[in-house]
């Protein structure tokens, strides 16, 4: 197994993408803390987990808290002894215009993913350290290179993630941590299927336009990205215990985006 063993740390890991790296984690032997907003959905999640080859616990973890963070990760540490990998996955979507954004809800989107990537690699990174490594994953977006309209937010918090990652690489490779980002193009989970009807609305277009011309429109084949191409990437990055491969971002996005 990959990651036997390896104490992985998945925030907004009771549904969706995280969930989905927190069951390929666990299938490879991992012991995995499952960090939500909800403790009656970790610990649910968790319950799931437990019942294959890996340990799973569930947390309740605001990410935009600095004391929720650092309890839930104290929490980890106790019970299993270190912390190998972070997946910092937690995130939200609100789409406006510019000009119509809601300055509480673009505070809100920064805060939880800037801020909670912030904060749990603050808490994180000592231990990796101390231990003499680990791998820290950040959940981009194609939009961590990219822009598409309503989503100023959004870009700049995605865009900001590589900021973060590329200091967390400098600063962690001389004790062996590594940093990078996945960068998923539209990926079929609730928060995308929130958006169609919105963007549709926003753009004056139908839904299916949305879909085929918004979102699928640059890809080489007019697929969306899969949870599970998501969750190997986020098993190869943690798998990769060399600093040949920090400070990048891979791009999960069926040629939406190459770099």
């Amino acid at each position: 197994m990959k990651l036997k063993d390896k104490v992985c740390i998945v925030t907004g890991a009771a549904s969706g993408i995280g969930r989905a790296i927190a069951v390929r984690y666990a299938a490879e032997g991992a012991r995995v803390a499952i960090a939500d907003l909800s403790l009656e959905a970790s610990e649910g999640a968790a319950a799931d987990l437990a019942k294959g080859p890996g340990q799973a616990i569930g947390l309740a973890m605001d990410v935009t808290s600095e004391e929720a963070v650092n309890d839930g990760v104290a929490a980890v540490v106790e019970k299993w002894g270190r912390v190998d990998v972070l997946v910092s996955n937690a995130g939200v979507q609100i789409v406006h215009r510019i000009e119509d954004f809601p300055f509480a809800d673009w505070k809100k989107m920064l805060s939880i993913h800037l801020d909670g990537a912030f904060l749990t690699t603050k808490a994180c990174m000592p231990h990796m350290k101390r231990q003499g490594g680990g791998a820290l994953i950040y959940m981009g977006s194609v939009h961590s290179h990219e822009a598409s309209p309503l989503k100023s937010a959004y870009v700049t918090a995605k865009h900001g993630l590589l900021g973060l990652a590329r200091v967390a690489a400098k600063e962690g490779g001389p004790h062996g941590v590594r940093s990078n980002v996945i960068c998923p193009g539209f990926v079929k989970t609730p928060l995308v299927e929130k958006q169609i009807p919105e963007q549709a609305k926003a753009l004056g277009i139908s839904e299916d336009e949305v879909v085929k011309r918004v979102m699928l429109g640059g890809t080489v084949d007019t697929e969306f990205t899969t949870i599970e191409d998501v969750a190997n990437v986020a098993l190869f990055l943690a798998g990769f215990e060399t600093n040949a491969l920090t400070g990048q971002s891979l791009m999960v996005s069926h040629g939406w985006a190459m770099r």
